[in-house]
Formats: C-alpha cells, structure tokens, sequence
C-alpha cells in the first residue's frame, strides 16, 4: 500500500473516516485544529456529518447522541476544551456507550500554552469526570501508530461499549511522517441492538440512561460495568519492550517522549550503559505486569520515568516496582520538550547512585 506524507493530525482524521467514522462535532482550539479542519472537508463528501458546535460542552452531547443512536462518532480537543467535556464523557462512560475521543494535548494548567504536554496523564487515566469510570487510553508515539491506534479504538469502543481516548500531544499533531492506512483485522463485534434507532412499535423501545434513582440499581450497574473493566485488563494492555534484556536501567515512558529515550538508549551504549526502555501503548489498563517483571530481575538496578509533566505516570510505575528497586524522575513541563542531553544526564548521575 502506497505511503502518504501527512501532519499527525490529519493522519488522526483519515484513520478515523476510514475506520467508519460519519459525524464528528467539535470545537476549535489549538493544537489540534487540522483535525476538525479535515472532517470539515471531508466528511460532507461522503454523506457523513460534520458540526462545529459553539462550545466543547455542546459538542460532547452531541457525541453523547450519535452514539446512543449506534454511530460510528469522535470528537477531538486539546487540554482546557477536554476539561470542558468531562461531564458529558462520564455520562456517556455511565451510559456505557463507545466513541473515539481525541486528546492533542498542550501545556497546563488552565489555559497554559499551545506547545506539547503529557500533564492530562491523570485526567484521562484516572477518570478526569465524576463517578467510578475508566476510558480505554492509547498513547500512540509515531504517526502511523496514530493511524492504527484510531482506526482500531473504533472497534474497542463498539466491542467493549465504552469510549476510547486517543492521548497525543502537539509534537506528533503537527509533525509530519509517512503513514500507510491498513485496516486493522476485522474484529467479531457485538450488535447494536441497544442503540435507539428506532422501533416503528416492532419492538420494546431501547432506552438509554445514566440516572439511576435506586441505590441498589446503581451499584449493580457500577459492578457490571467493573466486571467490563477486569475484562478489558486482561485483554487490552498493550505496551512495547525496547532493549530491556540486561538493562541495568529501565525508562518508562510514552508518546513524544518515548521517541527521544530511544535516542538515549544508543547515547548510553556508546558510554556502556545499558538502558532499556518499556512504553506503555495503552495507558489504561496501565502495562504492570511488564514492570512487575523487570523489577524482580538482578540485572536491573533502577527505574526512571520521564515525563512532561512533573510526574504522573510515575505513580503507575511506583505501583508496578513495588519498593523492589528505586524509581527516579526526569521531567519537563511548560511545552519544553527533554532533549537526549538532559535525559542522558540524568542517567549518569543515576549510574553513581546505584
């Protein structure tokens, strides 16, 4: 198949129109601008459905519908315009309901800068709404990783009925790659017979709701929907390895950053550190078992996370060690991406530590 050179974002929007995606609603804001700009002139042209709503909260609900109606629906937004949509993603979390939400995150808090960030780690990890939910979080770190992940989170959020994060930021929304559009194998999805399309008195109406009155009915709706979380960890973690056969240092880290400790991994060799790195693809289910077992191997003297943030995901990677081996952060913040400098500089004065 023939390779096309595209920005990070459009990649995002042709991976999602052709893994059968029809409406988009949105509303601008930087970094991810191409994204809607795309389906603006795109999805007009084969029937589909794109709307600027005026606000992220109205977008959100319109998202909120089109998938209560069984559409294949996304929506994308940068940091502030996710905080804005938070509501209506733990109403459509509650409603159990799948659709593909689009993360190109910039620095915070509150307004803070257009330049890339990976400070929203906690609010798409950690349930950014209220109530007790979880979005299947994909961190993609190259574009065509961002095309597939898309294309195959339309399939997630239809087999798992849950919606399904794509968390980037402005580095890989603005850079451009190479990328080839390969559809992902086809999955033996479930069918919507709960959607509201309409019964025409053929059948009992299908009703969607997240209000629950009852107590008792709500938290068995809560448990049924965490026995769907337990499933998705055992199924979906998804996470890659990279040098880690004895490393005497395991790096964690995703997205943008990932990319540039691997730089780092061939500086250390030259000086003869063995570094190793493990990049969770999937953010949640977060990858514990992979650090639960490079933690218990001799070889391996330390951890460290490097983040652009001032450590988030750190505490995932706390949770995996287990206190069995030292866990050490390098992190910038601000849009100031690490360099391999920086990281490599670290690495030494971790290496006289331990």
């Amino acid at each position: 198949m023939e390779k096309v050179l595209m920005k990070g974002n459009e990649a995002i929007a042709e991976a999602a129109i052709q893994a059968g995606c029809k409406y988009f609603f949105g509303y601008p804001i930087t970094p991810q601008n191409e994204i809607p700009a795309y389906m603006a002139k795109k999805l007009p042209k084969i029937g589909g459905v794109f709307l600027q709503a005026e606000s992220e909260v109205s977008a959100i609900n319109m998202v909120y519908g089109a998938a209560g109606a069984g559409a294949r629906v996304m929506t994308s937004s940068s940091s502030p315009g996710i905080s804005l949509k938070q509501e209506g993603i733990s109403y459509i979390a509650g409603a159990g309901l799948p659709c593909v939400i689009v993360n190109i995150v910039r620095g915070g808090p509150g307004l803070g800068g257009i330049q890339p960030a990976q400070s929203d780690y906690f609010q798409a990890v950690k349930g950014g709404g209220h109530g007790d939910y979880n979005l299947i979080v994909y961190a993609p770190s190259t574009l065509q990783e961002m095309v597939s992940l898309t294309m195959e989170a339309f399939d997630i959020a239809d087999m798992y009925r849950n919606p399904v994060m794509i968390l980037g930021d402005g580095m890989l929304g603005q850079m451009m790659e190479p990328v080839e559009f390969v559809k992902p194998p086809a999955r033996d999805l479930p069918a919507k017979d709960w959607a509201t399309t309409g019964c025409d008195g053929t059948r009992k109406p299908n009703i969607i709701n997240s209000l629950y009155i009852d107590p008792a009915e709500l938290e068995k709706e809560v448990d049924k929907t965490y026995k769907k979380y337990k499933l998705i960890e055992e199924k979906e973690v998804r996470y890659e390895k990279y040098n880690c056969d004895d490393a005497e240092i395991i790096i964690t880290a995703y997205g943008t950053t990932a990319r540039i400790v691997k730089s780092v991994i061939e500086m250390a060799k030259e000086e003869g550190i063995n570094v190793g790195l493990i990049r969770p693809i999937t953010l949640w289910p977060f990858p514990y078992e992979p650090v639960r077992e490079y933690a218990d191997k001799d070889h391996v003297k330390a951890f460290m996370s490097v983040e652009m943030s001032k450590g988030q995901m750190i505490e995932d990677i706390r949770l995996g060690v287990n206190g069995k081996k030292d866990v050490y952060f390098y992190g910038r913040t601000g849009g100031m991406v690490p360099t391999p400098d920086d990281i490599m500089a670290e690495i030494r004065k971790i290496v006289k530590e331990v």
